[in-house]
């Protein structure tokens, strides 16, 4: 037998009999990492992609270890969204369905709360639900989660991303400490690090991309002087290549400022991001710019030092690093996952000799690519594909994420996937929709209430 086949699987009968069923004989690659150590009730971290098979990772395990008879919410899923707590929520369902008396509850935003708390009154085994109405429910004291021993955490990069981490926190003091805790994440950046310290214990990390072989960078490397400038090849190499999003690298403030105000006359959309900026000034570019509201940002290496943006299309070195540790830094922030990245340097005579110290494969100093076609400049610049709308009003008025998400996606006009990051601050909420909906996204939250109030909605 193969240890990728189910039937390998210390699993209850009823469990087995219903994936033979199901026509389930064999385990995807992130359900045989991660099933066995979520069987023997260790903390996972599962890293892996949308479709790679986790809803049955966690759910089977769940249900493994599922009293049904101990009628008490024994399991908390949080989902990012409505639409993924109901897809979970459903899989979890066709999963039990031959164990006796199952009962799983979906807990979201969108939806009356009333019928909830008439629901959560009959009891639960597994709730199903998102960050932000499972706070509400926890705050009138119509949810109790002392018995819970499994919290699972579907897409938690999205919830992060989302502004959700305040949410979490909050919950998860509600839950025991003793519990059994599985994250599973597309990605797993330091801000999921973070969490992952702060609320598992020792967990087993499974990365079902680990074998894959490992996406590089793309260096190009072009040499500016006469008859191209500098700035004419950077404007040459945004309309060529039409990056959602870039960050260009320059020596001194004042390039960043001049090199961004260029960019701006001819119609790119930048913003600079240097030292001498006000700490709110900087906060809202990196907002924007993360949002993917801005396509380009202009910022020097201190600026960029520690900045939480990584998977950007494409950098360009507009004057080439110094030395290879800072090179590798800039360069490593490209590529997306399952993407190759883009890096694309420019130098001119007095570079040379920075390039040369780069060790780099090919010679590129004797050897640079040529620059795109002249006529490039006369095509439309880009536009962003997403649109930041800022609410004044925000953590000090009680908002939160799940209340903007709630307001939009309200009479369907606005779906969850037309929605990006939001971010939250003290006194304002930051949200990032689609273009094709910004006006009818900000008429709604403008129009509308939210926490029975009505706030302040503009474009940035």
């Amino acid at each position: 037998m193969s240890t990728t086949d189910f039937a390998s699987l210390r699993l209850k009968p009823e469990l087995f009999s219903n994936l033979e069923s199901l026509g389930y004989e064999r385990m995807t690659p992130i359900q045989t990492l991660s099933l066995p150590p979520v069987l023997a009730g260790q903390d996972v971290i599962g890293q892996g992609k949308t479709g790679s098979g986790k809803t049955a990772a966690f759910g089977l395990g769940l249900l493994q270890k599922l009293d049904v008879k101990r009628f008490r919410i024994q399991t908390l899923v949080l989902c990012p969204t409505r639409e993924l707590a109901d897809q979970v929520a459903v899989e979890i369902r066709k999963l039990g369905r031959a164990m006796h008396n199952v009962k799983v509850l979906t807990l979201c935003g969108g939806a009356a709360i009333g019928p909830q708390i008439g629901s959560l009154e009959h009891g639960a085994h597994i709730i199903v639900g998102t960050p932000g109405r499972i706070e509400d429910h926890l705050r009138k004291g119509t949810l109790k989660l002392d018995d819970v021993d499994t919290l699972i955490l579907d897409e938690a990069d999205r919830m992060l991303e989302m502004g959700f981490q305040d949410s979490l926190e909050a919950i998860v003091a509600h839950i025991p400490a003793s519990r059994q805790t599985l994250l599973f994440s597309a990605t797993f950046a330091e801000d999921m690090q973070r969490i992952a310290r702060r609320m598992m214990r020792d967990p087993v990390m499974v990365e079902v991309e680990a074998s894959e072989e490992v996406s590089s960078i793309d260096q190009r490397f072009y040499k500016v002087g006469a008859d191209v400038d500098r700035l004419t090849a950077l404007k040459l190499l945004l309309q060529e290549i039409r990056p959602e999003s870039a960050l260009v690298f320059c020596t001194t403030k004042r390039d960043v400022d001049d090199v961004c105000q260029q960019l701006q006359r001819s119609n790119f959309s930048a913003m600079a991001l240097h030292g001498d900026m006000e700490q709110r000034d900087r906060d809202r570019t990196l907002i924007l710019f993360s949002n993917n509201s801005i396509s380009v940002l202009v910022a020097t290496d201190v600026a960029a030092r520690g900045l939480d943006i990584d998977a950007l299309d494409l950098v360009v070195n507009y004057h080439p690093a110094r030395d290879t540790d800072t090179h590798i830094h800039r360069i490593g922030r490209t590529g997306r996952a399952g993407s190759q990245g883009l890096a694309c340097t420019l130098f001119d005579e007095s570079d040379a000799h920075k390039i040369a110290r780069l060790a780099l494969p090919g010679d590129p100093v004797k050897h640079p690519r040529p620059l795109p076609k002249l006529t490039l400049l006369d095509q439309k610049t880009p536009y962003p594909a997403m649109q930041t709308l800022q609410i004044d009003g925000g953590k000090k008025q009680k908002l939160r994420p799940g209340d903007i998400v709630g307001a939009l996606t309200n009479g369907g006009e606005v779906s969850f996937e037309q929605i990006g990051k939001i971010n939250v601050t003290d006194n304002s909420a930051y949200v990032a929709v689609h273009q094709n909906i910004a006006k009818v996204a900000q008429h709604k939250l403008s129009e509308g209430k939210l926490k029975g109030r009505s706030f302040r909605v503009r474009k940035l």
